[in-house]
């Protein structure tokens, strides 16, 4: 009978082993919930909020849910094999596997909570993470009612994907509905070229002179548009966030509901009204009005799941992070140039002996250079239209088109980091004003200029005020006339002389004013006005933070603000100096080895100094023995950094190794050199 199995035994091992399964799911479970709380709900929140993530990374259906299912499914799946790996070393170190997962997890969600509702941040707010996820595990691992409560709440992951799909305004990018709306009918037999060119983060003020007007020494091309076509001075854009700003462009309607700049969302817009009468050339980047039908998109930019799984992680270090970060996915969207593209690009003419290595036609961006050679005419009326991400941040141009390598994670807030910011900014200005110039040219020697009716503006602008950086309800309160105001110039077939116009501009008037130029008439109510119309009476504007919910600002055309004046030691040839210390420095490789033609220059540089030099001593950069740029040291920013200088100016630069210096500058004036370590 020894021989014979216990089935007793056998029978108690089963029990067992179902117990400790159920166990398992019920783990899982509270795994699930917390990271649905810590993962899940934050980023498919941001995304879902985000529209123009997918439609400017051009992502199918197909992508958008496996990107939705890696988000929802992939951590938990992860940290529930880590969770089981420690069972191989026995139910002791199984359970306190488990209670030490879920001490991490109520830390992490204590960092994403203690941002929102304390002042705390960096290592301060770690430690009282921390201490949160601590009592979170002892409270686990004491009592089962908490246990019970994640296992409810491990439904959340289905709600928060569900919300994503269906409530959000990005459902209609992965479930699109119709397919446009109606066009519009012709008025009169005068149907001239219509081209549109809408830039985008460039407030009007960027581009004045101390005169109130265009300032022509420094953006040349901006000044020419505006003396051969119509300045609408006054003009305001309606929103700062482009997937509400330039729906209401291009439909003539103020923001009314949270939906994605998509197509089944405004079937009556532009491109709609037009498509029955003109071709369609048009050159969208992150919104997608146009219908298939009507148009496809030349230029793709980077597509694909492995781009949108590492968008979306980096997204996810700003959400997890103690630091306060600007979530915000525009700020990572950059152009594909021509050359990485691989298309041809328009011959360029340079015209300024600075702009010597002949890199705009490389630099440029692609979808800029497909717009270019589109603007050939055709025996139908055609309608060319480009939304080009310029000057928009991430800032990576110099005025010449040489581009730089910049940190990511650069604060745009604070002592000298929004100096630095809106420097930077203005320098791609400068790149901007000379695609401005090429468009300018090919209009010319192609014949369309005459007889087209010409667009260039902006969706929104962006405040450089210290304090309120951004195009936020915060910056339309401190700086409107940096967010709102944009520069609108609109030149009407066979216009020869620039003129000046004050009226009360709001961007719902520009579909209007195209219409009414190009003898179409819109088959659907507007809230704009054509500029053909008598002006508005009434002088109020209104802004949309949120749709539906306008914000009145008030105000007329801005004053210019106080141009960047470089400091006096700029230019200056540097001799011997005097020991002051050390400084570490990033940035530093590309000076060993310059190659102008490859059009990549190391213009931007950073680093720290010791804790004794005092914030706002001034700093100067020098390459190649000459002073290129003065800076402030600053406090440390989240990355030990106290400074940062962008040296603009590409003549400072030779080709081969290039010496970089750099010296404390005293209340005298006098320069103590730092040995970079």
């Amino acid at each position: 009978m020894a021989d014979q199995p216990d089935t007793g035994q056998r029978t108690r091992r089963w029990r067992w082993g179902w117990g400790g399964w159920r166990t398992e799911a019920g783990r899982l479970l509270e795994v699930a919930a917390l990271l649905g709380l810590v993962i899940t709900q934050p980023l498919l929140d941001v995304l879902g909020r985000s529209p123009d993530f997918f439609l400017f990374h051009r992502a199918d259906r197909r992508e958008i849910l496996l990107l939705v299912a890696l988000v929802a499914v992939l951590p938990t799946v992860a940290v529930g094999l880590l969770g089981l790996a420690g069972g191989l070393l026995g139910p002791t170190v199984r359970a306190g596997t488990h209670t030490l997962l879920v001490g991490l997890l109520v830390a992490a969600l204590a960092v994403q909570v203690g941002r929102q509702l304390t002042p705390l941040r960096g290592v301060p707010l770690l430690l009282v993470a921390g201490v949160v996820g601590a009592v979170g595990a002892y409270a686990h691992r004491r009592w089962r009612a908490a246990g019970r409560v994640l296992r409810v709440a491990a439904v959340g992951p289905l709600i928060f994907v569900g919300l994503f799909l269906f409530a959000s305004p990005t459902a209609p990018v992965v479930l699109p509905r119709g397919d446009g709306g109606a066009a519009g009918t012709a008025t009169g037999n005068r149907h001239p070229p219509v081209v549109v060119l809408v830039l985008d983060e460039l407030p009007l003020v960027s581009l004045l002179g101390p005169d109130g007007g265009i300032d022509a020494q420094r953006f040349p091309h901006f000044a020419e548009l505006a003396a051969a076509s119509t300045w609408y001075r006054n003009a305001t854009g309606v929103s700062g966030w482009t997937p509400y700003a330039l729906p209401a462009m291009l439909t003539g309607r103020y923001p009314a509901q949270p939906y994605a700049p998509h197509y089944s969302h405004y079937p009556d817009n532009l491109f709609t009204a037009f498509g029955g009468l003109y071709d369609i050339r048009a050159e969208e980047s992150i919104t997608r009005l146009c219908p298939p039908s009507r148009c496809e998109q030349p230029i793709m930019p980077e597509q694909g799941l492995g781009v949108l799984v590492r968008e979306t992680g980096q997204l996810l270090r700003q959400v997890t992070s103690p630091q306060d970060s600007r979530i915000d996915p525009e700020n990572s969207y950059r152009e594909r140039t021509a050359e990485e593209a691989g298309i041809d690009a328009a011959e360029p003419v340079p015209d300024d002996p600075k702009f010597r290595w002949d890199s705009l036609n490389v630099n440029q961006p692609a979808r800029f250079t497909s717009f270019l050679n589109g603007l050939t005419p055709a025996p139908r009326p055609t309608l060319h239209f480009l939304h080009l991400l310029m000057p928009h941040s991430p800032w990576a141009y110099l005025p010449s088109g040489a581009r730089y390598e910049a940190p990511e994670e650069f604060p745009n807030e604070g002592d000298g980091w929004v100096d630095l910011a809106r420097a930077r900014h203005l320098a791609q200005l400068g790149y901007t004003d000379r695609l401005i110039g090429e468009t300018l040219r090919t209009l010319r020697e192609t014949g369309l200029w005459d007889q087209s009716l010409v667009v260039v503006t902006a969706d929104h602008g962006v405040s450089f005020t210290k304090g309120a950086q951004g195009r936020g309800m915060d910056a339309i309160r401190a700086a409107a006339d940096e967010v709102a105001w944009v520069p609108t110039f609109v030149k009407t077939p066979g216009q020869r002389a620039g003129r000046v116009d004050d009226r009360n501009w709001e961007h719902v008037d520009l579909l209007p004013t195209i219409a009414d130029e190009a003898a179409i008439s819109l088959p659907w109510r507007v809230d704009g006005r054509s500029a053909r119309q008598a002006p508005r009476t009434e002088p109020g504007k209104v802004f949309y933070d949120r749709p539906a919910e306008p914000t009145p600002i008030a105000g007329g055309v801005p004053d210019p603000l106080p141009p960047p004046a470089p400091h006096p030691l700029v230019g200056t040839v540097v001799a011997d100096a005097a020991p002051g210390g050390t400084v570490r420095i990033g940035g530093q490789d590309g000076f060993r080895a310059v190659d102008p033609d490859s059009g990549q220059l190391p213009a931007l540089i950073w680093g720290t100094l010791p804790e004794q030099v005092p914030d706002g001593t001034l700093l100067a950069v020098a390459v190649n023995g000459t002073v290129a740029s003065v800076v402030p040291v600053v406090a440390p920013d989240p990355s030990g950094r106290r400074f940062a200088a962008l040296i603009a100016d590409d003549r400072f630069f030779r080709a081969g190794a290039n010496r970089l210096d750099l010296y404390l500058v005293e209340p005298t004036g006098t320069l103590r050199q730092l040995t970079i370590s």
